[in-house]
């Protein structure tokens, strides 16, 4: 009796921490909002110039947030290589922080105007489109 007594007992204080185990996970929080954020989306636009080929017409570029600060660019015209950027925000503007690529974006006088050089090739365009908040 004492035996089946200490055996409930135990099974019922139990219960509790196997009850918070099972659990289902929290969403993990949103991030805070930064410069990638910020920028993220798509752009269409022109390649001005190329040190080599010609420019380029109606080219669309991706901007996709990879983490703080960080964003990924891609394009639909290959002579535009994918590559990552980090960013700095310098008085108005967002700019690459590092690397050989040329990111600019004026958040005051032109907040949708985007401005690269990648690879030798400078392309200059408009946001079309932001990405849909998760």
């Amino acid at each position: 009796m004492l035996r089946s007594l200490a055996f409930t007992t135990s099974l019922a204080l139990l219960l509790p921490a196997g009850a918070v185990l099972a659990e289902t996970p929290k969403a993990a929080p949103a991030h805070k909002a930064d410069l990638a954020d910020r920028v993220a989306g798509t752009y269409k636009g022109d390649v001005i110039s190329d040190a080599r080929g010609s420019s380029k017409d109606g080219v669309t570029i991706t901007v996709t947030r990879i983490g703080p600060n960080k964003v990924e660019i891609k394009s639909d015209y290959p002579r535009i290589p994918s590559v990552t950027i980090p960013l700095e925000k310098a008085m108005d503007a967002i700019l690459a922080a590092s690397g050989p690529s040329v990111f600019l974006l004026d958040t005051v006088r032109s907040p949708d105007r985007l401005d690269l050089t990648i690879d030798d090739a400078s392309w200059s365009g408009n946001r079309v489109a932001t990405p849909a908040k998760k």
